[in-house]
């Protein structure tokens, strides 16, 4: 089990940094043969950025509903985010096609993304009684205390 960190704290992040939403909506899920290949590319994404940190991705999280998966994504920069979905040699840009030939604007599945740049000084976040956990897992956790205490605190804390 991941450990409990029973205090409260925050995290922070060194400079600017991108917050990617990345998602998938089965529309029509009798058409498995449509969204299961769609599905399968994200999997396989996640694990060859991990495998190369230099690529520029901190942290990713996936999370199921229904009819509809969301990974949120730290990234260190733009740059990295634009240069990994270009990237040729990169699992992404194969995926992309892919999904432009079998379903493109079709109906069956929907895609979507929100691509979110962060600069120091506007963000904030709080965690208490919980493991590392978003933004935790990308940047550093510190204890919210003092200068940190409050949420209007800790945005003057992230601008340095």
């Amino acid at each position: 089990m991941t450990d409990i960190i029973d205090r409260r704290v925050c995290a922070e992040m060194e400079g600017e940094f991108v917050v990617f939403l990345i998602g998938l909506r089965v529309n029509k899920p009798w058409k498995f043969w449509k969204w299961a290949p769609v599905a399968a590319a994200m999997p396989r994404m996640l694990i060859e950025l991990a495998k190369q940190p230099d690529l520029g991705l901190l942290h990713a999280r996936t999370h199921f509903g229904l009819t509809n998966t969301l990974v949120v994504q730290y990234w260190r920069s733009f740059e990295h985010l634009e240069a990994y979905a270009k990237n040729t040699g990169a699992a992404h840009l194969p995926a992309w096609k892919a999904f432009n030939k079998a379903v493109g604007s079709n109906g069956d599945v929907g895609i979507w993304h929100e691509t979110y740049l962060i600069a120091p000084g506007r963000y904030e976040n709080v965690y208490n009684n919980m493991p590392r956990f978003g933004l935790g897992l990308a940047g550093e956790v510190t204890d919210a205390v003092q200068h940190r205490k409050d949420a209007k605190q800790r945005l003057r804390a992230t601008a340095g």
